[in-house]
Parts: C-alpha cells; sequence; structure tokens
C-alpha cells in the first residue's frame, strides 16, 4: 500500500511540475511582463498582441522583463502588410541597439538572399548564421496565423513553423548567452505583425 501511495504521489507531483513549467508569456490584456524599446508601436487589441511601424519607420522592440535561458517557447504570428520581424533570443538592448540571436519572421523569399523565416541571425555580429533550405518557404502561410516553435538548450537553437522543423543550430557563442525573449519590429516601415499564445516552458 506505502508503495501504491508513493507511485501515486510521485505522478502527482510529475503532473504538477509539467503544468507549472507552462508560462503564458502575454496576458491578452496588456503588456505586463514586457519592455518597449523605440517609438514604434506595440499595443493589444482584441485579446491579440500587435506591432506596427510607427512615423519614425524605425527599430522597435519588445522584450520581457525576465531573462529566459534553456526554454521551449510557442507562438503564433499572423503578418499583415510587411512581414518583416523576429523573436530574439538571449537578448539585451541598449535604446534600440540589441545584443542576441534573431529567429526570423518575414515574408516568403524571392531570391536565395532574401530574409528567411525560421533562420537565425546575429544581429550587430555575424549576420546569418542559418537559412532554412529555400524549399521550406512554402510552409509560411501568408496572411494567415502561423505557428513557431523555438527550442534552446545550451547551445543548440532547433525551430519549427507550421511543426516542420526549419533550422537546427549548434553554436558556441549561443551557448553563452544571457538575456530576454524580444519581438522586433524592422526599420523601413509598413509593417504590422499580430501575435497570439506565446507560451514558454522553461527546460
Amino acid at each position: 500500500m506505502k508503495s501504491k501511495n508513493l507511485l501515486i504521489l510521485t505522478t502527482m507531483v510529475l503532473v504538477s511540475s509539467m503544468l507549472t513549467a507552462q508560462i503564458s508569456l502575454f496576458n491578452g490584456k496588456d503588456l505586463t511582463g514586457w519592455k518597449t524599446y523605440g517609438t514604434e508601436k506595440w499595443y493589444v487589441e482584441d485579446g491579440l498582441l500587435i506591432c506596427e511601424s510607427g512615423p519614425d519607420k524605425a527599430y522597435g522592440y519588445l522584450a520581457t522583463e525576465k531573462h529566459y535561458k534553456n526554454f521551449e517557447l510557442n507562438l503564433e504570428f499572423k503578418q499583415e502588410a510587411n512581414g518583416n520581424s523576429g523573436v530574439f533570443i538571449r537578448s539585451t538592448i541598449e535604446g534600440t541597439k540589441i545584443t542576441g540571436w534573431q529567429v526570423e519572421v518575414a515574408q516568403k523569399r524571392t531570391s536565395l538572399e532574401g530574409d528567411a523565416t525560421g533562420g537565425i541571425y546575429e544581429s550587430y555580429g555575424r549576420g546569418w548564421l542559418i537559412k532554412p533550405d529555400m524549399e521550406k518557404d512554402k510552409n509560411l502561410k501568408a496572411g494567415e496565423w502561423n505557428k513557431m516553435k523555438i527550442r534552446v538548450v545550451g547551445d543548440q537553437v532547433t525551430t519549427w513553423l507550421n511543426g516542420v522543423e526549419m533550422v537546427t543550430l549548434t553554436d558556441e557563442k549561443i551557448g553563452q548567452g544571457e538575456g530576454s525573449i524580444a519581438l522586433q519590429i524592422h526599420d523601413g516601415g509598413g509593417i504590422k505583425v499580430k501575435w497570439r499564445n506565446l507560451v514558454l516552458k522553461e527546460l
């Protein structure tokens, strides 16, 4: 009987820990837990988090106040107008200068030189570290809701778009990184992206 009770207790603890490990980064009401950088627009409308270019047409960021090292992040995004944006990991920001690594959110490429959704870019550093094969751009649903998953453990980052693995990168410098998760508005103007269901599990 004792062993049975112990098994039940252990199972309850495991289930509880799995449930509590899920963190909703966006409450659907306001920007609690986030900090804005720059003059671009970040606001909540109809339960959605929206980023939009402002009159300055400059870079803008919305970053978590808390730092996250090892995690799995699931989110959904919908591009309206130019969708050039991204999700930064282990990032730090001063003004609108960001240090960290971006998982790209962009339009479908018209050439190999274009931006690549799901690829990894190092800002103010080495630039593009890895891009998905161009054929994987077909997984991006233009003008519709897309599901992205980002898994960061130690020096390895893996990204998925709508259930398809886009890239896996092992990089010592990323492994040494510390910082926030941040959403980006690219400069140039004309950008609008909607976000929802930003759920993180710390690993």
